[in-house]
């Protein structure tokens, strides 16, 4: 079963290929955009280890070595097929690890946004649900529910924000606080797979968030 697989502020290097807890990035080495440019599953499928990691390793916010995992599941028949994989690795970890997927993610509207700390396609989730543009006394509020979110489960909250919007964001923290620490893991999980199922939309079929 695997372990937990989340990098976070230490890189790790293969023989192919580096990256850590950072966003994607081209081989110029800018960050990659989400869904810059389509691609079609035989181009998926050609990849070898390190273009593949380079281009998916961030479709679990910071835990490239998920996408390492499923790049050995090749050939993918599509992207509902690829998808299953990184799924399946996140339903296989025991809750330790499933924890630790979650505590990759940041805050939302927190610190490592104040700091340009986020990867890009967080900032551009972020961005795109008014995350970004907050007054103070929204910012205080949310950093009080977060505070008291990380108090109660031990992780970060964890939500698609590209479906929701500014408004919505703290009702649905404040609801969560109340559920029962099992059922708010799955709900978190559930929120990973969200996601992480329209980061993949957006690489494979061109659509990025706007910023």
């Amino acid at each position: 079963m695997p372990s937990c697989c989340c990098i976070k502020n230490k890189p790790v290097r293969s023989a192919n290929s580096s990256w850590g807890a950072e966003p994607p990035r081209s081989p110029r080495g800018e960050p990659r955009p989400a869904g810059t440019a389509a691609m079609d599953m035989e181009k998926v499928n050609a990849m070898d280890f390190g273009e593949f990691v380079d281009v998916f390793g961030n479709v679990i916010e910071r835990c490239p070595l998920i996408a390492a995992a499923v790049w050995s599941q090749r050939p993918f028949s599509g992207l509902e097929d690829l998808e299953k994989h990184f799924f399946a690795f996140i339903d296989a970890l025991p809750p330790s690890g499933q924890e630790g997927i979650l505590r990759c993610h940041p805050d939302l509207a927190g610190r490592e946004l104040l700091r340009g700390a986020l990867t890009a396609e967080s900032l551009r989730e972020q961005s795109g649900a008014g995350l970004t543009s907050l007054g103070a006394a929204e910012r205080l509020r949310l950093a009080e529910l977060n505070a008291q979110y990380r108090a109660r489960f031990g992780f970060p909250f964890v939500l698609a924000a590209r479906l929701r919007d500014r408004e919505a964001v703290p009702r649905e923290l404040a609801r969560r606080l109340q559920c029962p620490p099992a059922q708010e893991l799955r709900a978190a999980l559930d929120e990973v797979k969200k996601i992480g199922r329209l980061r993949l939309a957006d690489l494979l079929a061109g659509h990025p968030a706007p910023l």
